[in-house]
């Protein structure tokens, strides 16, 4: 634990994202993979199809950089979605002093929501976090919503091979011809009462954003084929070959295929092909009944919660 102090900034430019992936990298291997700060994976897909392609950013504005004299990142605070306050803090520099230094800029600088006639911002915390805990409470912060169930399976072991319904197929997803379809039914399965002109506002063109990743690969990006031609199931995997790790977002499943077990087969596809590729370790999160049964079923019980705390402004 050193005694300098970190220096805070907002981001400036295109090099502070680059600095970041590395950054985010040393602190998930050092917190041994366990997520107590984001993947890479994760702040790509922010940084593209959120900022780039949903009108979550600016970057100047929604994420704030610590440094220390040297120049070494201490930590990171970002948002991702309205009033929402994520803090990716390196351990060998984690202080009280810090976190709460984080947490004034979180709620005097980066976007915050209404709750009512007042404004909010929540703050998400490993369930294990008994030094942020304590930090929440006493700045008045109160667990609400539903925690993220971590999956998390080592794949040093046997993966199951999963057959796909009798009729489908498992294959990579095309050429640009079929991000329409792919774009379509990723929606439908994710807002299956929205009425079909929210779709026609979004359009599918946010497609071509999540391809922007510099983790997207195309044979990791996975849907199922319905005898119809239909794109009845999906997943994306994101291989962090330096990190070893894959990170499966989404999963998701048309509703007119649902309860055939796509989406658990596609999930096992998915396995099987980010170990070939060298990965040591898979993750995927969850917020509902349903998705974290599919989970249970493919990665076992959550190993880990992260915890949404809210607070209410004065």
């Amino acid at each position: 634990m050193t005694t300098m102090k970190p220096n805070m900034r907002m981001y400036q430019t295109e090099e502070d994202y680059w600095r970041i992936r590395p950054f985010l990298r040393e602190v998930f291997l050092r917190n041994d993979r366990r997520q107590r700060t984001w993947e890479v994976a994760r702040w790509d897909y922010w940084r593209w199809p959120g900022v780039e392609g949903w009108g979550d950013g600016p970057l100047e504005e929604q994420v704030a950089i610590w440094e220390m004299p040297d120049g070494r990142i201490a930590s990171v605070l970002n948002t991702e979605g309205r009033g929402e306050a994520h803090l990716q803090v390196h351990p060998d520099f984690r202080t009280q002093e810090l976190e709460c230094e984080m947490l004034d800029v979180a709620e005097q600088r980066l976007t915050v929501d209404k709750e009512g006639e007042r404004w909010s911002v929540a703050v998400w915390a490993d369930s294990q976090d008994v030094l942020r805990h304590e930090i929440l409470e006493a700045r008045g912060y109160e667990r609400r919503g539903d925690p993220e169930h971590q999956h998390r399976l080592f794949l040093d072991g046997p993966i199951a091979e999963v057959p796909v319904t009798a009729g489908f197929t498992i294959r990579s997803l095309g050429d640009v011809d079929e991000l329409p379809a792919r774009s379509w039914f990723s929606w439908k399965a994710f807002n299956p009462d929205a009425p079909e002109e929210d779709y026609a506002t979004l359009g599918w063109e946010w497609y071509l954003e999540i391809q922007h990743c510099p983790l997207y690969r195309r044979d990791l990006d996975l849907v199922v084929v319905a005898p119809n031609g239909d794109l009845a199931s999906f997943t994306t995997v994101w291989f962090d070959d330096v990190a070893r790790c894959a990170y499966i977002e989404p999963v998701g499943t048309y509703p007119p295929y649902q309860r055939r077990g796509l989406a658990r087969a596609v999930m096992h596809e998915a396995l099987h092909r980010v170990r070939r590729l060298g990965a040591t370790v898979a993750f995927v999160g969850g917020y509902s009944v349903a998705a974290n049964a599919l989970y249970d079923a493919v990665m076992g019980p959550a190993y880990a919660h992260s915890e949404r705390w809210l607070k209410v402004m004065p």
